[in-house]
């Protein structure tokens, strides 16, 4: 699912300036942003908090929810609500604001924001058949939660950034007039060699955890593969998977599968 942000904290902690950020990397505070994250089992750059995420999160969803129309069913935000809540309590994460809501849009789509805000559009909650289909795109949702996916992709954002900005000074003594037009190639390569492959690894991993999710929420994880299946004989042509922030269907559906049968 696109729109993936989230996060955990205080919204009273000011949000951090890019410029600063970028500094910080520069001046080597990335040798010491690595973390292991006890949930993913991998370490992770990480050098925007949970709490600084989630304040930025906040007015977006204050946005959102001001000007995309909520779907007035309420029988559909009640299921909603029930299946996020369960959901919500497998993933341990008390401290998030949990929120779900169902947008009136025909859209296949669904999100998380930092702090547990999650919105689902009314065409994905139509496309989905039980309660196991929701439950699997709630569970992957809640699985770029727990493994903190927003604060990584931030981070390696600024991460690049700073390393272009660092070879445009350093190349401008050699190779002068040309060494932005270098520094922007340089940052095309980090952009197709790092993180879009970033970005699926996340989908993958977001769908591992999420399937772990739902069997620990006590719903039935083949609903994922279902669900899947459904969105691939509704989806138009993909982009070629090197150039894609989400997995190639066929692979994600085999991982997928891999996953429910380790259960």
């Amino acid at each position: 699912m696109s729109g993936h942000w989230f996060s955990t904290g205080d919204s009273t902690t000011h949000a951090p300036s890019r410029r600063l950020l970028i500094s910080a990397l520069a001046g080597g505070v990335v040798l010491t942003a690595c973390s292991e994250n006890a949930v993913t089992g991998r370490r992770q750059l990480v050098v925007v908090s949970d709490a600084q995420l989630a304040q930025m999160s906040a007015a977006a969803w204050a946005e959102l929810k001001a000007k995309t129309p909520i779907w007035r069913n309420g029988a559909a935000q009640r299921r909603l609500e029930a299946i996020g809540q369960r959901i919500a309590d497998a993933t341990g994460q008390t401290e998030q604001n949990w929120e779900f809501i169902a947008f009136d849009s025909a859209e296949v789509n669904a999100f998380v924001l930092p702090g547990g805000r999650v919105g689902f559009f009314r065409g994905l909650l139509e496309l989905a058949g039980g309660d196991d289909e929701i439950a699997a795109v709630m569970g992957h949702e809640g699985g770029h939660v727990v493994a903190r996916h927003a604060a990584e992709r931030v981070s390696q954002q600024l991460a690049v950034q700073a390393g272009v900005a660092i070879a445009s000074v350093a190349l401008q003594g050699e190779f002068g007039e040309n060494a932005d037009d270098i520094a922007a190639a340089l940052g095309m390569g980090a952009l197709y060699g790092v993180i879009l492959p970033y970005s699926r690894q996340h989908e993958y991993e977001a769908d591992r955890l999420g399937v772990g999710l739902m069997s620990k929420a006590a719903y039935e994880p083949e609903g994922a593969v279902r669900f899947w299946r459904k969105m691939m004989a509704g989806s138009a042509k993909q982009p070629p998977a090197l150039l894609s922030t989400h997995p190639a269907n066929e692979d994600r559906l085999a991982a997928l599968a891999a996953e429910i049968a380790k259960l």
